[in-house]
């Protein structure tokens, strides 16, 4: 299904030059799921290369990758895509309160910029550890990747906005039971957002949509709302290699998907400040020279 995608109508979107894509998963041979997590992706393993050429094909210039729930919090998949990739990519990994500070340092000079936490089945470091990660990461400036079923943000408001590390709401917050610009849970997105460490990420739209593809448009309306309130806060990512949806009839089309997604953004500056400046300052990459 990935070739067939490749092999159709590019998108028709321009990415602007040193656009990142701040939310994928890489997959390495010899590195074989853990227990407590999902298995790894049915059939072949999506390859770097196969990657590279969604790359070419999106107009992408930088990357994330970030720790596959299969591998738990077995980070080594991440140490060998991160060498794999080089300096274009930087990693989000998976920590605890017992990670070695040796570990720490290792994940720090492989490329790691961020820790991550899911709250959803197969996760492997939930809510639970919120504030440890927090303190972990915040004492190396990395940030947070926050992952949970955003229909009960409500209950975790207060303990989201006392973190200290800068962090994204994942997959446009995931909001299981639904929610249009006028609920309470958006509001409550929106005062986190304006604590001034707080990004909203748009990736995997359907994996939450109620309405379905092509247009999404329950994500649509509450990705437009967010920001219009925030554009300095979005962030965007592929999410490929889609493994939530690989062996379903609905395999997302990336050009059709990167065409329906940055249509959600006014503008050409709101599309820049998405793509390239605002996953500049939250993963720490440097300014895009025109190379890396």
């Amino acid at each position: 299904m990935l070739v067939r995608t490749l092999s159709g109508t590019p998108p028709r979107s321009v990415l602007p030059k040193g656009t990142v894509d701040t939310q994928m998963h890489m997959y390495l041979p010899g590195f074989p799921a853990q227990p407590g997590g999902p298995d790894l992706p049915a059939g072949s393993l999506p390859t770097p290369d196969q990657y590279r050429q969604v790359m070419g094909w999106l107009g992408i210039d930088r990357v994330v990758i970030t720790q596959g729930n299969a591998h738990q919090r077995d980070n080594g998949n991440l140490f060998a895509c991160l060498a794999e990739m080089g300096d274009i990519a930087r990693g989000v990994a998976v920590i605890d309160a017992e990670t070695p500070e040796a570990e720490l340092d290792r994940l720090a000079n492989a490329g790691v910029v961020g820790a991550r936490i899911m709250d959803l089945p197969g996760g492997a470091v939930g809510l639970g550890t919120l504030e440890a990660v927090d303190a972990r990461a915040g004492a190396r400036g990395w940030m947070l990747a926050v992952q949970f079923d955003g229909s009960h943000i409500l209950e975790h408001e207060s303990r989201l906005a006392r973190l200290k590390s800068r962090w994204v709401l994942d997959h446009h917050g995931k909001f299981f039971s639904g929610v249009i610009p006028e609920s309470p849970q958006v509001a409550a997105v929106k005062r986190l957002i304006d604590k001034g460490n707080c990004w909203f990420k748009f990736a995997g739209c359907y994996e939450s949509s109620k309405s379905g593809g092509p247009s999404y448009e329950d994500i649509a309306a509450v990705a437009r709302d967010v920001v219009a309130h925030a554009p300095e806060r979005i962030v965007w990512g592929t999410n490929w290699p889609h493994n939530l949806a690989r062996q379903n009839a609905d395999y997302p089309d990336d050009a059709a998907l990167t065409d329906t997604v940055l249509g959600w953004l006014p503008d050409a500056g709101a599309r820049k400040l998405a793509l390239v400046d605002n996953p500049e300052a939250l993963f720490g990459f440097a300014p895009f020279r025109g190379g890396v």
